[in-house]
């Protein structure tokens, strides 16, 4: 007996936040299961691909665009963000300055990329991630407040947030499912999208060229 045919989807999925918060660490560790603390700061945009057999006859390709800290202040941004479907925004628990620049960071995501009109428009689903926390347990920074986060992301209109670490492998894979559940149940509300609903070039990429530049060097971002 022939079972279903299998589905693949490509979701497009935005990693940003300020200038070494870890995001290039955090795509490494989720993409590759590798860390290393000398990453080269990331210039401009790169990417990966995941792919995920999400249930018996659906694959998800997850594209994971690793956007430059400093790219906030640049007008690219835009461009960057295209056909997007959600997004992660990271800042560095033990550098209170670059929690400063997350609701920044939102409110650029919200002014420029919104879910494809069959899906209704309106913002994509953003999960905020509080990376580095295995620096809190050796001493550095301040313990997260939870219910004062909670409220944060209440306020401004993040679907989740999550403690994370690319050096212990913590909460990276969770917070990743809330975010495809999030685009999941979008999609199983409005229904799937069609190859006309988006540029072919969001669609249709040539994985075998794609960006995967996460090698060693110096500094860390």
């Amino acid at each position: 007996m022939v079972g279903p045919p299998t589905r693949e989807y490509l979701y497009k999925i935005l990693v940003v936040g300020d200038l070494g918060t870890g995001k290039t660490s955090i795509i490494r560790r989720y993409v590759h299961n590798i860390f290393s603390n000398n990453y080269k700061s990331t210039i401009g945009v790169d990417f990966a691909l995941k792919v995920i057999q999400w249930a018996p006859e659906i694959i998800i390709r997850l594209q994971l665009w690793d956007i430059a800290g400093q790219e906030r202040f640049g007008n690219m941004t835009r461009v960057y963000y295209k056909e997007a479907l959600g997004a992660f925004v990271v800042y560095d628990v033990t550098r209170p300055q670059t929690f400063e620049g997350v609701t920044k960071w939102k409110q650029d995501l919200d002014s420029k990329v919104s879910l494809p009109e069959p899906w209704g428009g309106g913002h994509i689903p953003v999960v905020l991630l509080a990376n580095k926390t295995d620096m809190l347990q050796e001493g550095h920074g301040q313990p997260i407040n939870h219910q004062e986060l909670n409220q944060f992301c209440r306020d401004n209109g993040f679907s989740n947030w999550f403690e994370t670490s690319a050096k212990d492998n913590s909460n990276i894979d969770e917070a990743a499912r809330h975010l495809i559940e999030s685009i999941v149940a979008i999609e199983d509300e409005h229904g799937t999208l069609m190859v006309d609903d988006m540029d072919d070039d969001s669609i249709h990429l040539d994985q075998s060229k794609h960006h995967d530049h996460y090698s060693g060097g110096s500094g860390c971002c």
